[in-house]
């Protein structure tokens, strides 16, 4: 364990770091697998994020107090995650105790920006803690115990047994999803219990299960998930389609495109078929306030196109007329736009090859799914470019 150590600074650009860097930690988390960015868009981020931790890992004691009166004046996941970083990066049982109790505040969220923390703490400095948080009655310290396992792909051996049996649904959950990372086939009997869990747990499940070729098993609470959980259905979605044949796939989806209530999350995830055929019917979509922006992110999974570089998504809703006005999606497609580029043939040619965070973890999940013997791989290992390129 290491003190913190008391080093002269200057108090406006120590807390500038400790501003800045939760700020690019909140841009990161929402980026990580998501449509916009790929992994070198992530890395000049991750380059920047880090700059501004190791400025206030330099300034020791007064880099500590300044993330923690950013915390105390704004108690929110991004000032989490930095306190979090911080003290475990130090070592400093104390400080890590204090992370621990500061994230009680903020319930799941608060696990997960320490889980964010730890995905970025190498494993040396984590090895004190791992074992001591794995066995405490603390559910909260137990997950934390399991995102380590996770982010460091780590299998714990017979002890994940009693993980996935774990009284707390958030436990099992955390346990279940890495018995589905790591293969365990040993404990799908707790994978199908976690079938009847929760609802966050049965997605959990029901992804681990399909990681460990028990997909039948898993497409009626799959469909069930779907038509119940409305938070979860886009998600539940996508892993339905990515279990299924492709001809299955598109009758299964194109009934739920008949259902009022699943139109948007159905036409979000009509992309991921990789079939340019339904460019027509999609740019009609385009036309639809309710779905245009479920459209465009269909057209994102199409192509591997840098869309940033063209002129096809606007930032401004009421660029698309007063029926688009209202909305607040920052980034919806000008279909007239679309229309032009897809007829003149362009159709993703002449750009540069580009794959969204968001393709690198399907492309990660599609391989994993046929192939149960081999460890699920980290999509979100990033390129790291210095942040002036």
């Amino acid at each position: 364990m290491h003190s913190i150590a008391t080093i002269a600074t200057i108090a406006a650009i120590v807390d500038q770091h400790a501003e800045d860097a939760a700020f690019l930690w909140l841009r990161r988390r929402r980026e990580i697998d998501g449509p916009i960015l790929d992994e070198t868009d992530i890395g000049r981020i991750d380059q920047r994020l880090e700059a501004n931790l190791e400025g206030l890992m330099a300034a020791g004691k007064a880099g500590w107090e300044a993330a923690q009166a950013r915390f105390a004046d704004y108690a929110e996941p991004g000032e989490l995650f930095v306190i979090g970083a911080l003290a475990l990066r130090w070592g400093d049982a104390k400080l890590v105790s204090s992370a621990i109790d500061a994230a009680a505040s903020l319930g799941e969220a608060g696990i997960s920006s320490l889980s964010a923390a730890i995905a970025r703490t190498p494993r040396e400095n984590l090895r004190p803690f791992v074992a001591q948080w794995l066995d405490t009655r603390d559910a909260r310290q137990r997950c934390l115990g399991l995102a380590a396992l996770w982010h460091h792909r780590i299998d714990p051996g017979q002890r994940l047994h009693d993980l996935a049996s774990h009284s707390e649904a958030v436990v099992r959950r955390r346990a279940i999803r890495l018995a589905g990372a790591m293969r365990r086939r040993d404990l799908l009997p707790a994978v199908l219990a976690g079938l009847d869990g929760t609802a966050k747990e049965r997605l959990a499940a029901a992804l681990a299960a399909c990681l460990l070729g028990a997909a039948r098993s898993a497409h009626p609470v799959i469909d069930k998930i779907v038509l119940t959980e409305t938070d979860l259905a886009e998600a539940a979605i996508e892993l339905r389609l990515l279990t299924t044949t492709p001809k299955a796939g598109k009758a299964w989806l194109q009934s739920r495109l008949e259902q009022p209530v699943l139109r948007v999350a159905a036409t979000t995830s009509i992309g991921l078929f990789g079939d340019r055929a339904v460019m027509p019917w999609l740019i009609e979509k385009m036309r639809d306030p309710e779905l245009a922006f479920a459209a465009g992110a269909a057209l994102r999974d199409l192509f591997d196109v840098d869309f940033g570089d063209t002129d096809l998504f606007v930032s401004d809703p009421a660029v698309l007329g007063e029926r688009f006005a209202h909305l607040d999606d920052s980034s919806l497609p000008a279909a007239d736009r679309v229309e032009t580029w897809w007829d003149e043939g362009r159709g993703g040619r002449n750009h540069r090859p580009f794959r969204s965070m968001r393709r690198l973890r399907l492309d990660a999940l599609r391989a994993a799914f046929p192939a149960p013997d081999t460890p699920l791989a980290d999509w979100r290992f990033t390129r790291r470019f210095a942040a002036w390129m």
